[in-house]
């Protein structure tokens, strides 16, 4: 994976936490991506990441509305140095059979540009969910490797509930550690697609793959994820967005949003259900 510096722009070396989605049901991660990208004081582009292993996809500025000739890329790295943070946006899929190739090339990337916190943005199939209690209302749920059975007590603190699936002994979850710590002794192959059974359903997502990379490299990683269905993802983009802020401890002066408020709706939001309604049909 290779890093290109827009011509102009500059690193900064202060921008040490890394916040980016894993692909998943609703693009949900890369939805509240968005968002804080739009609404983070001060945030620009100021490169690209350029993997092997991403399929290739080009698009329209995301988040202006004039045409100023910028164009959207498959990973597209933004940076806050008001809030030291780092936002690597995710636009296109990895490649079938590839996300253990591309989690430890981003590690890498993260490891060598001196990250030391990483959160991961995703989501998980609401069919998935066996505990529902509505009266807490949406619900963030994390993934921390604080402690080894994933809990962490800032998260606690922040009322998310741990993701009490993890379980670090499953055999897909040892088999993930097994792969991206180099001097592990174990050697584990990963069940095939007719062995699989509902407690590896987690491990199989990309976040698990992150997290684990990131984990063996040492850096401190937090997954936040929410329960959803497809659909209009936009609320749970929000729920997301609100709970890295939060983690994160960002103060409302950090963000420039709409009208007053903290969080301004990237311009390619508009068309993403398409135009509305002829009103001349009703």
């Amino acid at each position: 994976m290779e890093f290109v510096v827009e011509e102009g722009k500059r690193v900064h070396e202060e921008c040490s936490t890394l916040i980016l989605p894993a692909l998943s049901i609703g693009n949900v991660g890369q939805l509240a991506v968005d968002l804080l990208v739009s609404s983070t004081a001060g945030a620009e582009r100021v490169g690209y990441l350029d993997d092997p292993y991403l399929l290739p996809c080009v698009g329209n500025d995301a988040y202006g509305p004039l045409p100023c000739g910028d164009l959207a890329l498959p990973l597209e790295v933004y940076e806050s140095s008001s809030t030291a943070t780092t936002l690597a946006q995710q636009r296109s899929p990895v490649a079938k059979g590839m996300m253990i190739k591309f989690a430890e090339n981003i590690a890498e990337y993260a490891a060598s540009s001196g990250k030391k916190n990483v959160i991961v943005l995703s989501s998980l199939d609401f069919q998935r969910l066996h505990n529902l209690d509505m009266s807490r209302g949406p619900q963030v749920y994390y993934l921390s490797n604080a402690e080894s059975d994933g809990r962490d007590d800032h998260c606690e603190r922040l009322g998310f509930g741990r993701m009490r699936e993890y379980d670090s002994e499953g055999r897909c979850w040892k088999y993930l550690t097994s792969v991206f710590e180099k001097n592990s002794k174990e050697e584990l192959t990963l069940p095939s697609e007719d062995e699989l059974e509902d407690i590896d359903y987690y491990p199989s997502l990309p976040f698990a793959a992150l997290f684990s990379a990131f984990k063996a490299r040492g850096l401190k990683v937090t997954c936040l994820l929410c329960y959803c269905s497809e659909g209009d993802n936009i609320p749970d983009a929000f729920l997301l967005a609100e709970a890295a802020s939060k983690l994160m401890g960002l103060t409302p002066d950090k963000f420039h949003g709409e009208e007053g408020g903290k969080w301004r709706i990237p311009y390619s939001w508009k068309s993403m259900y398409g135009a509305p309604p002829d009103m001349s049909m009703f």
